[in-house]
């Protein structure tokens, strides 16, 4: 009986916490504030949306992105602009150029009035 009584208790708490769900905050630590422009509202982007104009991902605009917009990878190649070793454009591969990443962040700091968040690739 005993036995019956701890597990109808268990079975119910898991029940409850299955139908209830977790009830604890978004993690918006993969998220990054941007304005519309229009009146401030602010649009969050996770770092798998392309819809904003700063690829978190990449440390870089959306626009500019050959490694989420491959259409854009011939168009670097051709110019030259291309590191082998971290397959990306040698501009953007913040990687052997740390320093290439200021110019990105500038234009993001004029946009935003903010640091942009660090690229995670």
């Amino acid at each position: 009986m005993r036995f019956a009584n701890q597990f109808m208790t268990a079975l119910l708490c898991t029940g409850a916490c299955l139908l209830t769900g977790c009830q604890s905050e978004p993690d918006d630590s993969l998220s990054t504030r941007q304005t519309d422009g229009q009146g401030g509202d602010e649009v969050v982007a996770m770092a798998d949306d392309h819809s904003g104009w700063w690829c978190r991902e990449h440390g870089v605009p959306e626009s500019e992105c050959p490694l989420c917009d491959t259409s854009l990878l011939a168009e670097f190649q051709a110019k030259g602009d291309w590191c082998d070793e971290h397959n990306r454009p040698d501009s953007q591969c913040f990687q052997c150029h740390p320093e290439n990443f200021e110019s990105f962040a500038a234009r993001y700091e004029a946009k935003f009035g903010e640091r942009p968040p660090a690229p995670s690739m």
